[in-house]
């Protein structure tokens, strides 16, 4: 009956009715063909390829190399890094001789200076770079310290190739005797670079002491309370107009106590002999630097020209001249005054040197006090010429360099005199304004105990 329903539907459909029928029977029959070839087909490939395989040689596997296992400890990790950072260092030291040796000119261009200029222009730059800011009793930061250290050690490596050559004589296996020209380290370099760096390791060891004081500095511009302190707190009464950029000293209401000014006392003691032994230093070198020709071309053919009638005439007519007289009447004020006049007399002392010894295009002074007699105006002038510039250095200690100096520096080609120039004059530089502060100091500390 079943059979029967499904037949009456199928023939009471319509033709579209029909096709579906006959697909559904169809359908199956087909399904069943492909998959039934499929699975012949891929029983040949598999036989064909056991056959295949069988006739392969038998090969070992390939292995990967199996990673690398860092098994650096903490320690030797450090040390790597160590290294790396050493060796980073060592290029930096290799650009910094390579400009160096190039004139500061890395890019060939031939506009560079002499090594010579070089090198005393990187030790000026290096001690703005380190003491530019020192204008406080207070220890040095470490970084400072430590970059000052390490620099100038690389600068001053220089010093350990620079000889002079002098006769000596050699011995051979059969008794002859050669004469040779043997080396040794210069004079002036092995006495006065150490006596440079003993001055050295003294002002920075001055500069540590100063960790705990009994004075401090503040800002004019901020409240002079510091650190919540319930005792009032006394600034200097005294600050230079040209200097009004320097901090101010701050002193309790008692002042200092008398060890405190003990202690200060012995340090400033202690800075300006270093000042003095390093001046000394600046001035020997200097002496020994050749004048550049051009500066003896640039001078005036007279004396008189140089410094004017009114010197002239006080340093020609008088029989007992008094350097410090002259300066007084000059009325002096400023530095700038100063370092103009030692222009004037210093130009007239190398006109009068000339005169004096005209044989000599570079007078040495030490050689024209020995061959000129001490009654000659020329040889006269220029003696009391020289008591003025050496009385306007006592009355100015931290006057910058005169025009004949600075030329010197500027077309010296002696590595080991500029090393030592530029060195003593850092180091003098450095001592003058220790002894500044201690002064201000104590200034400050004596305005307080009279009020």
């Amino acid at each position: 009956m079943s059979s029967m329903d499904s037949t009456s539907n199928c023939d009471e459909s319509s033709e579209s009715d029909l096709n579906p029928c006959q697909e559904d029977l169809a359908f199956p029959l087909s399904e069943a063909n492909s998959l039934f070839s499929l699975s012949k087909r891929l029983d040949e490939l598999l036989i064909s390829y056991e056959s295949l395989h069988k006739a392969w040689p038998l090969q070992e596997p390939v292995r990967l190399p199996a990673p690398v296992e860092n098994k650096l400890s903490v320690k030797d990790r450090a040390e790597v890094l160590d290294q790396r950072a050493a060796d980073n260092e060592v290029q930096v030291v290799r650009e910094r001789f390579s400009k160096l040796l190039l004139g500061e000119d890395m890019s060939g261009s031939g506009k560079g200076v002499s090594s010579a200029v070089a090198i005393s222009n990187a030790i000026t730059n290096l001690y703005a770079t380190v003491f530019g800011n020192c204008h406080k009793l207070e220890p040095l930061p470490v970084e400072k310290k430590i970059l000052w250290q390490r620099e100038m050690d690389c600068l001053l490596s220089v010093c350990d190739y620079i000889v002079e050559l002098f006769p000596s004589s050699q011995s051979l296996p059969d008794g002859t005797k050669l004469e040779v020209m043997a080396t040794r380290p210069r004079s002036d370099i092995s006495i006065n670079l150490p006596a440079l760096e003993k001055l050295d390791a003294m002002l920075l060891d001055m500069l540590d002491d100063f960790e705990k004081t009994e004075f401090w500095y503040i800002d004019e511009n901020k409240s002079l309370l510091q650190d919540n302190a319930v005792t009032p707190l006394v600034t200097t009464p005294h600050r230079s107009v040209d200097k009004w950029w320097l901090p101010v000293p701050s002193l309790p209401n008692a002042g200092l106590s008398e060890k405190a000014i003990k202690d200060l006392r012995q340090k400033r003691d202690c800075a300006y002999q270093i000042h003095k032994a390093a001046l000394a230093i600046n001035c020997a070198i200097l002496a020994e630097m050749e004048i550049p020709e051009s500066y003896i071309q640039a001078l005036p053919k007279s004396g008189r020209a140089c410094v004017g009638d009114s010197i002239y005439r006080y340093m020609s007519t008088l029989d007992h001249f008094l350097p410090e007289y002259l300066i007084d009447c000059l009325k002096i004020s400023s530095e700038h005054e100063a370092l103009t006049l030692a222009n004037c007399v210093e130009a007239a002392m190398y006109v009068w040197q000339q005169k004096a010894c005209p044989a000599r295009s570079k007078p040495s002074w030490s050689i024209v006090k020995e061959l000129m007699d001490a009654s000659d105006k020329n040889f006269v002038l220029a003696t009391r010429a020289k008591s003025v510039l050496l009385s306007l250095r006592k009355q100015f200690p931290s006057l910058p360099q005169s025009r004949v100096d600075t030329s010197k520096i500027q077309h010296n080609k002696d590595v080991g005199q500029a090393i030592l120039e530029s060195y003593s004059r850092v180091l003098e530089s450095l001592a003058h304004n220790i002894v500044s502060l201690i002064d201000d100091v104590l200034f400050t500390d004596a305005s307080v105990k009279q009020r």
